[in-house]
């Protein structure tokens, strides 16, 4: 079958719809990708009024507290001394689901997490996984499709799910992860968080160090079976919003851990040589033998919003938002990030969403941005630009005292799917598991895999031969007790 060539909206025919275009094989994305660029502003235009991912959430105000010395990495004075508390707020959501669907579906959860700094906000907006299904953004609208209705039937479909991640190797990771039985949290408080990609922090001294930022539950880990599960989605589908409402509500306070994984850039490109594996690739975690965590505080959330709308549902997050001591890094996600999130909330919520509180910093902020649908804040007689500097003011670095970012390597769509592990990792997460925590994964996947073509279910089982031989036969056999015949 063939099927019309891909353009963009102007009709301007796409060369490559699988790679982003970036500064070297694993550099940075550019700007001037506008198929990238276009996907990307489209995809957050697509729903009305909903997030078109997240839609269902809840949240809370907290605090978090330094509790060891990371000025040796940052110079962000929310880490200034121990002891230091800042205010924050945290929404949790699931992934896929509309806005009216179960808390306790089988979906990622996300994470997202501001500071309230005296240097502005401070947004970590990640997930309860430490990696991602995907690994450049170009392919993020495409796969979001997949989790969502088919444009026919309306229905949720697995054929459609496993066609992409079938054909997406790098998903064999985050996809065990999501079928194990964290794919099903009892609730938002008994799960950790993660800011998933790679950031980077600058200390006084101007000496940059990348950071990947966990969140461990003090509430110990807690999972659903599959059966209570579906069976709690029934009886009460708001269980978790329900659950971290109530635990507030008696003061019984939700706490995690905060802690880091620290790297200089020569460290990560020694183990990157060593290992094979690129440091900022989304679908990869820093082994902790490798990178082992450094404490940095507490969090805590003891404050329920007082209007669900106002505070939770026009909560408006961007990973680009990192106060000074803090950066980013060549994580082709985040770069695409970077740009996306900013841009679906001028969509979802307004162009001067930032006004509103929850979204506003604490502190003071002046800018040249004026006018718009609800200027809450529009500068009163200030004038409304930015006067130059005839002569200069011999700027150097990346702003805030942050070095240079070196780059290297011509410019161009780079592919290296089939040249690259996404086995080892996933396989290692299998065998860690235990017997029992193995027959659940394999259970889980075997009620989709049952649904889809025979082509699709023969790429997806070679993914999990490849990750571990017992892997790709537990979910056979659990195939067959289903009634699916498989070779």
């Amino acid at each position: 079958m063939t099927h019309p060539r891909l353009t963009t909206a102007s009709g301007i025919p796409v060369d490559d719809n699988q790679n982003s275009l970036s500064a070297g094989g694993r550099g940075p994305l550019l700007l001037q990708d506008f198929h990238l660029i276009e996907k990307l502003q489209h995809f957050n235009r697509e729903r009305i009024p909903e997030r078109v991912v997240h839609a269902k959430g809840s949240g809370a105000y907290g605090t978090f507290t330094v509790t060891h010395d990371l000025r040796p990495y940052t110079k962000a004075a929310l880490f200034a001394e121990i002891g230091k508390q800042t205010p924050v707020f945290l929404r949790f959501s699931t992934v896929g689901g509309e806005k009216g669907s179960a808390d306790t579906e089988r979906d990622p959860r996300g994470f997202a997490l501001r500071f309230y700094t005296e240097e502005g906000n401070w947004d970590l907006v990640g997930n309860n996984t430490p990696v991602f299904f995907i690994k450049d953004p170009i392919n993020f609208p495409d796969f979001i499709h997949t989790q969502k209705r088919d444009p026919q039937t309306n229905l949720k479909s697995a054929n459609m799910v496993f066609d992409f991640w079938s054909k997406a190797p790098e998903s064999l990771h985050q996809v065990t992860i999501l079928f194990s039985d964290r794919g099903t949290p009892d609730g938002y408080r008994h799960m950790d968080g993660f800011g998933s990609h790679t950031y980077s922090l600058i200390n006084a001294g101007g000496e940059r160090h990348y950071v990947k930022w966990h969140f461990k539950t003090r509430q110990g880990i807690r999972n659903l079976s599959a059966v209570d599960a579906t069976r709690i989605a029934g009886l009460d589908p708001d269980y978790a919003q329900r659950d971290l409402f109530e635990a507030i509500a008696r003061g019984d306070y939700p706490q995690w851990d905060v802690k880091v994984q620290v790297a200089t850039e020569t460290q990560l490109a020694d183990w990157s040589q060593r290992t094979g594996w690129n440091p900022f690739d989304l679908t990869k975690v820093w082994p902790h033998a490798d990178f082992p965590t450094l404490p940095v505080g507490v969090l805590e959330l003891n404050r329920n919003p007082e209007n669900y709308h106002a505070e939770v549902e026009q909560a408006a997050f961007s990973p680009a938002n990192v106060v000074p001591g803090m950066g980013y890094s060549p994580d082709k996600m985040l770069q695409g990030r970077l740009f996306a999130y900013h841009d679906a909330q001028l969509y979802r919520v307004g162009t001067n969403h930032q006004h509103l509180p929850v979204n506003a910093p604490r502190c003071p902020f002046h800018n040249h941005q004026r006018d718009g649908a609800m200027a809450i804040a529009n500068g009163g007689a200030a004038r409304n630009y930015h006067t130059l500097d005839a002569v200069g003011r011999g700027a150097g670095g990346m702003g805030h005292g942050e070095p240079e970012l070196a780059l290297a390597g011509n410019a161009g769509r780079f592919d290296f799917r089939g040249q690259e592990d996404d086995y080892t990792q996933a396989g290692k997460l299998f065998r860690l598991m235990t017997a029992q925590e193995r027959q659940n994964l394999c259970d889980n996947l075997a009620g989709p895999l049952s649904q889809v073509d025979a082509q699709i279910l023969e790429r997806q089982l070679g993914h999990f031969d490849k990750a571990d031989p017992g892997y790709g036969r537990g979910v056979r056999a659990a195939l067959k007790a289903l009634g699916r015949n498989v070779d």
